[in-house]
């Protein structure tokens, strides 16, 4: 039950934090993307926190291994994962939305981002199909 009031409060502060850093509005993330247009640098200190606060998780999750306790490897990077990473960017960019603040504005009752979210969901369903086609058993 722990891990599950832990995640529950991970969400709601990202939830939160993605309220007030102006995430949830497409307009702001989409003005970010325009590099060539009216760009607005304001999410890169969204995005600092965020690799901050990250550092910081990743150096106690280190410091709570054990000695000799090798470490998950990492996969290498293949044509999947770069496939999927343009997928997901061009999906961004399209709708203004990435999945956290999709969820938020959906749940704020915002019909585009409740759209978004259903064709998040409708792709990670088909890329699972698509993934393990061969594997199902007939």
């Amino acid at each position: 039950m722990r891990p599950l009031l832990t995640a529950g409060a991970a969400g709601l502060v990202f939830g939160i934090g993605l309220i007030i850093a102006g995430m949830a509005d497409p307009a702001k993330v989409l003005a970010f993307l325009d590099i060539a247009g009216a760009w607005d640098p304001s999410l890169a200190l969204v995005m600092v926190a965020a690799i901050a606060s990250a550092r910081i998780g990743f150096v106690v999750a280190a410091r709570r291994i054990r000695a000799g306790t090798p470490a998950e490897p990492s996969r290498p990077v293949d044509r999947r994962l770069l496939a999927g990473s343009v997928i997901f960017g061009a999906g961004w960019g399209l709708a203004g939305y990435c999945p956290g603040p999709t969820v938020v504005a959906a749940g704020n009752g915002s019909l585009p981002a409740t759209i978004a979210l259903l064709a998040l969901l409708l792709g990670l369903w088909a890329g699972d199909r698509y993934l393990h086609r061969g594997n199902r058993a007939a």
